[in-house]
């Protein structure tokens, strides 16, 4: 396994062929980009989400030319502030594209779930994401091993036969 940088990742997550799937098991992260909003929804601050924009406009650019996004978030309920505060601003890349979808802790007890978040991108590429206890990312590492492709497929799709829609997904 190799680390990649920011700027590498921010490549592949523009640039796959068909298909990217992304599997969250966290209840809390705490990325520099997001915290700063997380900050001002804690305070009941109005956000206008325009930081979001870049990223769904890349939705809606993959959508166009016919590529799949996925994402599955495995969270405890009642919902942690962080996954509360996600859930409140989903929407927008939903409507781009994403279509992301919840699956409660309690459900997935008999997954066999790799030890960290990742990305697949076209069952070629693994990326495991790597945080600190904290929740910031402390590194970012890609795998194209066999077994842990199987892994990271198999993971995402017994638990996103077990999840809801965004749309349809009432939090706790």
């Amino acid at each position: 396994m190799a680390s990649i940088t920011d700027e590498q990742f921010d490549r592949l997550l523009s640039e796959f062929q068909r298909e990217s799937i992304h599997l969250e098991t966290r209840d809390a992260y705490g990325t520099a980009v997001e915290l700063p909003y997380m900050a001002k929804w804690a305070t009941g601050e109005p956000d206008d989400l325009e930081w979001l924009q870049g990223w769904c406009a890349t939705l809606r650019e993959h959508v166009r030319a016919g590529r799949s996004v996925r994402r599955a978030r495995i969270v405890s309920e009642p919902l942690s502030d962080y996954q509360r505060w996600s859930y409140s601003i989903a929407h927008p890349m939903v409507q781009a594209g994403e279509d992301i979808r919840w699956v409660p802790r309690r459900l997935v007890s008999s997954i066999a779930l790799p030890g960290n978040d990742f990305y697949l991108f076209d069952d070629r590429l693994v990326v495991f994401l790597i945080y600190e206890g904290s929740g910031l990312a402390a590194d970012k590492v890609t795998s194209t091993d066999p077994a842990d492709i199987r892994l990271c497929r198999s993971a995402f799709e017994a638990a996103w036969k077990l999840s809801t829609p965004h749309r349809d997904y009432h939090p706790l």
